[in-house]
């Protein structure tokens, strides 16, 4: 192992773990990937620098290893992460165009999943092949008349159910990725207008 491998390695044994550890033969996230990822998240939010999103926090993921850091608290931490960029974005939004335009984009942002969540049941997303499995349908339907009750009617719903949203799997099911992109959009619109 080279030097430099071999300092970085003592370097991240000395310094006291950023979250809580996992023991035993339970799997976390990777340590030094999350205490990368954070540090760059950091770096981007106090340079105040474009390039680095909520939707880079959002999508993040780890390896799971064993000895790694306690999913839920670092999933906690990137839930306060992506909510500090979101409301960045919001605030520079509101300064370029103006409080209305602001408004009327994720008002139509809105329509578009709205719209998306007005086919009829069962057939509001592409399905996956009969020996291939996919979203539950019915639970992704569920999900998909309170996002829009929430949109249309003001229904209660929070940021983090719609985040921590996981279905069952079924031969057939919805695509996952269609699914994923529209639960993105939902927490994307959420965000804008809190």
């Amino acid at each position: 192992m080279p030097d430099a491998d071999l300092d970085a390695l003592a370097a991240e044994q000395e310094r006291p773990p950023a979250f809580p550890l996992v023991t035993g033969r339970e799997k976390g996230y990777h340590r030094a990937a999350v205490d990368a990822f954070l540090e760059s998240a950091r770096a981007a939010f106090e340079d105040d620098r474009d390039d680095f999103t909520a939707e880079d926090v959002r999508v993040a993921s780890f390896p799971l290893v064993r000895d790694g850091y306690a999913i839920a608290e670092v999933d906690a931490a990137l839930t306060r992460v992506e909510d500090a960029f979101a409301a960045r974005a919001r605030e520079r939004a509101v300064r370029s165009v103006g409080v209305d335009k602001w408004v009327a984009q994720a008002r139509e942002e809105a329509q578009v999943i709205l719209d998306h969540l007005a086919r009829p049941e069962r057939q509001r997303f592409a399905r996956t092949g009969i020996l291939t499995f996919g979203y539950r349908i019915d639970e992704v339907d569920h999900v998909g008349d309170r996002i829009a009750a929430y949109l249309r009617d003001g229904t209660p719903l929070s940021v983090d159910q719609v985040r921590s949203t996981a279905f069952r799997m079924q031969r057939g099911g919805y695509r996952e990725e269609q699914v994923d992109a529209l639960l993105d959009a939902t927490v994307e619109v959420m965000l804008a207008v809190r």
